[in-house]
């Protein structure tokens, strides 16, 4: 952007993007070009090691594919004052494998060109998109040199980065080694998944079912015998839980549970337009999902409803299958004519009622507690959301004016922090010395209690070794939930100073089942910014490796022994954190997955142990040693685990919505599959409600995020509203849920076949997606044509491959 020629406001900003003088030349050419001459000048300037790095791993410029025989094609088109750049690629011509264990790949010329080019024509630069990739060059995490690769290819440049106000994480990233400015932004829309096509039709049967027990006993078995018949046809009975042996009332109480959790599952509708406020219904439908759970003092919105209306339960932990036989208030009677017969039928009707109260179209009489939230939400949070918009837009003229950005606090909006809002501001996240935060450490004692009986009840054996992804992003957020869960299962408690608020210590707790040995699979962005919870899980790994307690009572001090007795240097043996090599990020296998690039499991397992077989431990002085490669230490790990532990903390994004899932979670169960010979359990734990942590498997949740969000027709209509980036999603979704197939089998034919016929089997939303972004279409079916060739699926009907033919060479 050239501040100069820039407009004032930001109507005519955008306007500039397409209404601009535009150089068509340029545009015909392929975008902006940056003469051979001028480029070498700009190579010269950088560090001499990094010039040497460049040509020893990429050769002279003129090898670069950018090169067009005087210079360099730069991929971007220039409108007036703004030019618009799509990131340059990170490499070319490098083996898909090869560049999955090489972390510290440099840029190649092309890269560097592309920002000389842009330093010697603008004056700021806005980043869209999360994330780019020059905040994860190579370089040191904090406190950059000129020898970093951050600074060395961008320069002195002012970067204005708008970011999503949920993620701290990759946002503080882009601070520290971008030097950016953030302007954060509202997340999507969010609505509840409501019932629709077929799982309306089985849930209407089963209300028939209950309703003709005491009428007729041969429509009952009929209604029985054809309820089971369509699940075991969709493939429903796994995803339920349902077991070969249960009887019809079991099965039938399973499904129930299961279509009441798929109703209520919290889901986008679209996705958020950067300066745009929601439309009226989504602006209803995110207000209820602001208050669905307390907010620090502030109650619950259904919540408040159930106790005016004294129905005796909390909506908010309750078994949705259990027959209601509490009051059956008029207001809630209304709310919907399907029939009331369970507690989830409750929730429902609470839910219906509260978005009827918000939108104004009855009012809360004689309900004093639901009139307080509704206060609650007319005088502060309506006026901060929709406040959004406009100072989002503000903030970013603003910023390219050269003014100061105010701070504000991050975190997920509907997870009881309102005080994100309004967005358009200069988001910070969270004191590391202050972490876990009494309430996290509150949440994780929970969260532990019910995994334990979980595991108990699913195995029949209690849970003594598990390893646990634990995400920076995600610390910040909650304020250390995975670290707290983690010690708690070690049977470790902080200690707190009252006045500073800070944990400066450990306790060891007495417990009357066994300690569990717990290993942690950091992020890079975690390692970076939280090296004293780093020291602090390894002084709770020492604390606990030093008690004299027999080994079916200590797991992890037992592990230790064994180690040492069969060679390992003691320090190795207490191991007990592990994660990408210094200075790199990932987990391994976007890559592989990427550019198909695997032959079966065991390369997909050998990624993931490459990648992550980089000890961390305390360094003496309560901050984190760097990382040790220790593969062995790593395997010896993972052909221990009983499980694989995953949290996530909120319901704004979900499993099939970035691959650092399957990388994480499926990573390290495919890899811990490979070296066991089993696949060991994985547990998905939902800590959205903090006063509800729910452990559900990997299977499940995915069943829930298929069935709820995936293949809804309310979650596709407001994806192909966005047209391009909708279609995209909708293809990321695809290539999610086949990576979760690759790396853990927990995709199932049917519901590989659910996806199927919502994108492609519907002509309708084929077509769209096929007009919005061709390429999105083609990449869809390439990802089903792939999901049958390795085994992952196997269609119902012969009409599928011709029809993925077709969509690919048409």
């Amino acid at each position: 952007y050239h501040l100069a020629d820039l407009p004032a406001d930001g109507a005519a900003l955008m306007a500039a993007l397409t209404a601009g003088p535009t150089n068509q030349d340029r545009v015909r050419d392929g975008g902006g070009f940056l003469d051979g001459a001028d480029y070498r000048a700009g190579f010269a300037k950088l560090p001499a090691d990094l010039q040497t790095a460049i040509t020893t791993q990429w050769g002279a410029p003129e090898a670069d594919p950018g090169w067009s025989g005087t210079g360099f094609r730069i991929p971007a088109l220039t409108f007036g004052a703004v030019s618009i750049l799509i990131q340059p690629s990170r490499g070319y011509g490098v083996d898909a494998l090869a560049t999955v264990h090489s972390p510290d790949l440099v840029p190649p010329h092309g890269y560097i060109a592309s920002y000389l080019w842009l330093r010697r024509r603008t004056d700021a630069v806005i980043q869209l998109g999360k994330h780019g990739t020059l905040e994860w060059l190579p370089g040191k995490s904090v406190a950059l040199s000129a020898r970093c690769w951050p600074v060395a290819v961008l320069g002195p440049m002012p970067v204005i980065y708008p970011f999503i106000v949920n993620d701290p994480g990759e946002g503080a990233q882009a601070k520290r080694r971008n030097a950016a400015v953030i302007i954060d932004h509202l997340t999507p829309p969010l609505t509840r998944a409501a019932s629709y096509g077929p799982l309306k039709d089985l849930e209407q049967l089963v209300d028939e079912y209950h309703a003709a027990a005491s009428l007729d006993a041969k429509r009952r078995a009929w209604l029985g015998d054809e309820i089971l018949t369509r699940i075991d046809a969709a493939g429903l009975a796994a995803e339920c839980g349902i077991a070969a042996d249960d009887d019809v009332p079991t099965r039938l109480a399973k499904l129930d549970g299961f279509l009441c959790e798929v109703k209520e599952l919290q889901i986008r509708d679209g996705l958020h337009v950067f300066g745009t406020a929601p439309d009226a219904a989504q602006t209803i439908d995110l207000l209820v999902a602001l208050t669905r759970i307390p907010r620090g003092p502030r109650a619950s919105l259904i919540r408040a409803l159930a106790d005016d209306f004294a129905l005796g339960f909390d909506p908010l932990n309750c078994r949705f299958a259990e027959a209601w036989d509490g009051p059956r208030p008029p207001a809630l009677a209304d709310a919907s004519p399907d029939p009331w017969r369970s507690i989830g039928d409750t929730v429902e009707r609470l839910e219906l009622l509260a978005r009827r109260l918000v939108a104004g179209e009855v009012r809360a009489t004689d309900l004093p507690r639901t009139a307080t939230v509704l206060a609650e939400i007319d005088d502060e949070l309506r006026p901060k959301l929709t406040a959004c918009a406009t100072a989002e837009a503000a903030a970013l003229i603003t910023a390219l004016n050269g003014g100061f950005i105010a701070p504000g606090p991050s975190g997920a909006p509907t997870r009881g922090r309102p005080d994100v809002l309004p967005t358009g501001r200069n988001f910070h996240s969270v004191d590391p010395r202050a972490l876990p935060t009494p309430a996290a450490w509150a949440l994780g004692q929970r969260s532990a209690e019910g995994l334990l009986e979980r595991h108990a009840q699913t195995t029949g054996s209690d849970l003594t070794s598990a390893i646990l992804t634990v995400w920076g992003t995600a610390t910040m957020r909650t304020g250390g939930d995975d670290i707290a869960q983690a010690l708690a299962l070690m049977g470790v408690r902080p200690v707190w100073d009252a006045a500073a608020a800070r944990v400066t210590g450990l306790e060891v707790m007495t417990l009357n089942r066994p300690r569990v040995d717990v290993s942690l699979r950091i992020s890079g962005f975690f390692r970076d910014a939280f090296p004293t919870l780093i020291d602090l899980v390894d002084r709770a790994v020492g604390l606990v490796a030093a008690l004299d307690e027999p080994p079916a009572q200590n797991p992890l001090a037992a592990a230790i022994r064994q180690d040492q007795a069969a060679g390992v240097p003691a320090a190795h043996a207490r191991r007990r954190i592990y994660g990408a090599k210094p200075g790199s990020y990932g987990a391994g296998l976007q890559a592989l997955i990427d550019e198909r690039a695997w032959r079966d499991t065991a390369d997909l397992a050998g990624a993931v142990i490459a990648w992550g077989g980089y000890a961390y431990a305390s360094d003496g002085d309560g901050g984190s040693a760097q990382g040790a490669g220790d593969s062995a230490g790593f395997t010896r790990r993972l052909s221990r685990v009983q499980a694989v532990l995953h949290n996530q903390d909120n319901r704004e994004h979900d499993l099939l919505d970035s691959d650092d899932y399957y990388q994480f979670e499926g990573g390290l169960t495919v890899a811990a599959t490979v070296l066991q010979g089993v696949r060991p359990q994985v547990w998905h734990q939902d800590h959205s409600r903090p006063e509800r942590p729910v452990t559900r498997s990997l299977t499940e949740e995915l069943a829930l995020i298929i069935r709820g969000r995936a293949v809804n027709p309310k979650w596709i209509a407001g994806a192909l509203r966005h047209g391009y980036k909708g279609a995209a999603e909708i293809a990321a979704t695809v290539d999610y849920a086949f990576a979760f197939a690759a790396t853990t089998g927990a995709i199932s034919h049917e519901q590989f076949e659910a996806l199927y016929q919502a994108y492609l089997g519907d002509s309708v939303v084929r077509d769209a997606i096929g007009q919005a972004n061709p390429a999105a279409l083609v990449e869809i079916a390439d990802r089903f044509a792939e999901a049958i060739d390795r085994g992952l699926w196997q269609p119902r009907t012969n009409t599928v491959v011709p029809t993925l033919d077709r969509v690919r060479t048409p």
